[in-house]
């Protein structure tokens, strides 16, 4: 990531599966699955948790990776997490990967740091 402490990095799924144009409209629920795998793999030690919605609710949290089902608008589950860990203190070890311009600034107001989803999912 870089040299900033990261105590949780909150993954917006569907915005980065969608950064990548590889067919997974056909199957949101196979990509959100494989984009958990791949954050699974990293074993860098932060907590990591996946927030999906829609169509990829059901995917089940592996060793390493917490997924959360977003009951309504994922966005907005991420920035209640974000509210939860700042209100608990962690507000600056918090790392957000998104793309989603109002969501950056909404998290943003908590101390929450974004990164793009090439931090997590390379072009490939």
């Amino acid at each position: 990531m870089d040299e900033h402490s990261v105590d949780v990095l909150i993954v917006d799924a569907a915005n980065v599966v969608g950064s990548v144009p590889d067919g997974w409209w056909r199957d949101r629920r196979g990509a959100a699955e494989r984009l958990r795998d791949r954050l699974a793999a990293r074993g860098t030690g932060e907590e990591i948790v996946l927030v999906v919605e829609g169509a990829a609710k059901g995917v089940e949290s592996v060793p390493g990776v917490r997924v959360d089902a977003a009951p309504g608008s994922g966005d907005d589950r991420i920035v209640e997490l974000v509210a939860a860990y700042a209100e608990r203190g962690g507000g600056g070890g918090v790392v957000v990967v998104t793309a989603d311009r109002a969501l950056r600034e909404r998290v943003g107001s908590y101390g929450a740091r974004c990164v793009g989803p090439r931090t997590v999912r390379p072009a490939d």
